[in-house]
């Protein structure tokens, strides 16, 4: 009998693993297709099978994908996005090359170019912060200038917060702008960077899977002028009449971008003017966004989400109602990690779901202002959120992490070379 393969392209650090686990309750067997396999630790440790291709070329893709599907009976193809979310394109287009089940291209690419993204939410009415598209520095201060500070200055393709900064003065402006252009920030294409309405207000993140909105997490960033999550909560305490403010607009964003197939992720700011549209992701949520669901309503999304890819029946029916929390263990400052432990001590505390390192010590820490400065998390739950949240900050409190400055600039500049992030693929 020929065995049924799941497709992943690349890999994720969070959610690799579990959607691996996934695919063999299923029956399924996984196959990972990346350019570097070895930056999964996953891949090894579980014995997944891996083939090396450059996964920035579809043609070579669709190559390997012929090769497989004359071993295997290829259910479905799926994968994570990395630094920009062209993996993803990647995958609906060979979904739609193989006549397998998988989201509109076209969609997903409208929502990759976030001035694209946000022009057809524009055209739809969808309350959004005022924003332009620059190339330049001469452009960026004009445009910054008519918006007002402060603005968020960012890549109008990337993911992670990479790059993101918010500018509250004309020398932050001037400073984050040369960083862009001519710094060390890494372009796949000429520069297209938004200047975007500064937000203020909570942020929000919605769940959906296809048009059903599973649940709504309230998030916390670290200090300014970086975008770092730092905690995340399912589900958010809102009166209904606001629940339903910001389901509506979710599902103007869905309908404005063709979306509606498979996981969407949308970020808001409750600001004076009701939910205002932060970003929409046409994608799962990275870790440890799915374990919350999971905890919070008992929904698994990455089961459910494997499922809709092989053409199998989901069910996202909650089974409860419960209150997760997740606080990420950020680092502060660069240098060597010389001791992370005590996570025996806080997975052993009642209501203590789940405590994760991504990193070991010794490991060189160069930190980014973004999403690889997280190198762990602690995970609680219970059905109350009083109880949740104090469960969790006795968890993170018996948490150690200690790091070695740098003896010298050098030294940065040596690892940062000769290192990825910390925490690896986002």
């Amino acid at each position: 009998m020929v065995r049924r393969a799941l497709i992943l392209i690349e890999g994720h650090k969070g959610n690799g693993l579990e959607y691996v686990q996934a695919a063999r309750r299923l029956g399924l067997y996984p196959i990972t297709l990346s350019a570097d396999p070895t930056q999964y630790d996953y891949v090894a440790t579980d014995s997944v099978q891996t083939i090396r291709v450059e996964t920035d070329n579809l043609e070579a893709m669709i190559h390997e994908c012929s090769q497989l599907r004359t071993t295997y009976d290829i259910a479905g193809i799926t994968g994570f996005s990395g630094d920009d979310e062209s993996v993803y394109v990647a995958v609906a287009r060979l979904c739609r090359h193989f006549d397998l089940p998988g989201p509109d291209p076209a969609s997903i690419e409208r929502c990759c170019d976030k001035f694209v993204q946000r022009e057809s939410l524009a055209e739809a009415g969808v309350p959004m912060p005022a924003y332009r598209l620059a190339a330049n520095a001469t452009e960026i201060e004009t445009f910054a200038a008519e918006i007002g500070l402060p603005v968020i200055l960012k890549p109008a393709e990337g993911s992670g917060s990479k790059g993101v900064r918010l500018c509250r003065s004309i020398d932050e402006l001037v400073e984050h702008t040369s960083y862009l252009l001519t710094g060390e920030y890494i372009w796949r294409s000429s520069p297209k960077i938004l200047i975007e309405e500064f937000a203020d207000g909570p942020l929000y993140n919605a769940q959906i899977m296809g048009n059903e909105i599973i649940g709504i997490a309230e998030s916390e960033f670290g200090p300014p002028p970086h975008f770092v999550s730092r905690e995340l909560t399912f589900p958010i305490l809102l009166p209904d009449q606001e629940h339903e403010r910001i389901a509506d607009v979710s599902l103007s964003c869905l309908q404005a971008l063709g979306l509606g197939w498979g996981p969407t992720n949308i970020e808001f700011r409750w600001t004076k003017r009701g939910p205002t549209m932060i970003e929409v992701n046409p994608r799962l949520g990275g870790a440890p966004d799915p374990q919350l669901v999971q905890l919070a309503y008992g929904v698994d999304l990455i089961t459910e989400h494997v499922k809709l890819v092989i053409g199998d029946e989901w069910n996202l029916a909650k089974r409860h109602s419960h209150t997760a929390t997740a606080r990420k263990l950020i680092a502060d400052r660069d240098g060597i990690l010389e001791r992370i432990d005590g996570d025996g001590r806080a997975a052993a505390i009642p209501g203590v779901a789940e405590v994760r390192f991504y990193v070991q010590p010794g490991t060189p820490i160069i930190t980014k202002g973004d999403s690889r400065d997280c190198i762990g998390y602690v995970i609680a739950s219970s059905p109350s959120h009083a109880r949740t949240k104090a469960t969790l900050q006795r968890a993170v409190d018996l948490i150690n992490l200690s790091i070695t400055p740098f003896a010298a600039p050098s030294e940065r500049e040596q690892f940062d070379h000769s290192y990825p992030s910390a925490a690896g693929r986002y």
